[in-house]
């Protein structure tokens, strides 16, 4: 069996880069949002199947459907690099797209709700490098020829085993990045032609929606050093004018963390005795059992600006970054109308 190594990474860049000014050129691909699997496959069978993760931790265990196909469907040992992903419809006939929440469910620790699951909401895998093929150690490789060997080696294989597009126009990788938002994609990865594979190192970029909205500070959670603002909780406002959890804001310096406690002391919802009143945080599959999620309430009364890339039904599908307060917004101007439509796309249009 291969021993799987750390993936490669990305960096982020504000705009799709100029392919003249890398040696060798670049090469462009759809930013699939899922899992980062290595599969190690043996040749031997469904055994032989490895499914190794990002944080090394093993995902094989949580996609038997992927086992399986994997076992039946390749042509011999190899190790690939790419994406698990599930894809659903949102509605009767309307098109697929990506479900991070559907994906999310897949790690579970019952077995029979791995099995239930691979069977209701199937995973696809999504191919974009070959680190490995027989004895063949193809990492110190550049990229263009792993690229083509991955061409060779999946060529015919159906579905769920899919090989990502890529091309080097960067006008298409500009349509790429607005249209593919609409199947849940979350932006496009530029690679070195001519770099080999280089496990834990960022030589790739990644050039993902910026967009700002103004949200509502919800509550705090206390730094895990147990001193100072850690992340603090933001909130929109619906059609019914219900206020909704939508994301977190972290990443301040541990100075900004003590400040922050100050500025919002005045905001603190207090009970009868003047002690701080707290929520329950909300829970997913990753998060640590145990964790404490309890948060200090504020009245929704401090307008924020933040940073985000994407929507994912009624949240931030990542963590947002704080822009600047708005001390020009009242709270309740904060909705969900002001977050900008993505039309739909369907995920068999980015596959093809």
């Amino acid at each position: 069996m291969y021993e799987i190594p750390a993936p490669m990474l990305a960096k982020a860049v504000p705009a799709i880069p100029d392919p003249a000014k890398t040696p060798g050129g670049l090469s462009f691909e759809p930013k699939w949002d899922g899992f980062r699997a290595l599969i190690a496959y043996d040749g031997t069978g469904p055994g032989g199947v490895v499914i190794g993760s990002r944080g090394a931790k093993p995902l094989t265990r949580y996609f038997p459907e992927l086992v399986a196909a994997f076992a039946e469907l390749l042509p011999g040992p190899c190790l690939i690099d790419g994406e698990i992903v599930v894809a659903l419809s949102p509605a009767p006939g309307a098109p697929a797209r990506l479900s991070w929440e559907a994906l999310s469910q897949r790690i579970h620790p019952a077995d029979s709700r791995v099995q239930l699951l691979s069977r209701t909401d199937p995973a696809q895998f999504i191919a974009f490098d070959l680190l490995a093929r027989g004895e063949r150690d193809l990492q110190p490789e550049p990229f263009a020829a792993r690229r083509a060997e991955l061409e060779e080696l999946l060529r015919g294989i159906p579905h769920p085993v899919h090989l990502t597009r890529t091309t080097t126009d960067p006008a298409l990788a500009e349509r790429w990045l607005a249209q593919f938002e609409g199947a849940g994609l979350d932006g496009v990865v530029a690679k070195p032609l001519a770099q080999p594979y280089a496990p834990g190192k960022r030589t790739m970029l990644k050039i993902k929606h910026a967009r700002t909205a103004d949200v509502v500070a919800l509550g705090y959670r206390v730094h895990k050093s147990g001193a100072g603002v850690g992340s603090l909780l933001v909130g929109l406002y619906d059609e019914t004018g219900a206020l909704h959890q939508v994301g977190g804001v972290a990443a301040f310096s541990d100075a900004r963390r003590l400040e922050l406690v100050d500025e919002l002391a005045p905001l603190v919802e207090t009970d009868a005795s003047g002690e701080a009143l707290h929520g329950d945080g909300e829970r997913s599959r990753f998060t640590a059992a145990g964790k404490d999620t309890s948060f200090v309430r504020l009245r929704p009364e401090r307008v924020l600006e933040v940073r985000y890339d994407q929507l994912e039904g009624r949240r931030f599908r990542h963590t947002v970054q704080f822009d600047r307060w708005r001390p020009d917004r009242h709270a309740r101007s904060c909705t969900y109308d002001q977050l900008e439509k993505v039309a739909a796309y369907d995920l068999a249009d980015v596959l093809d």
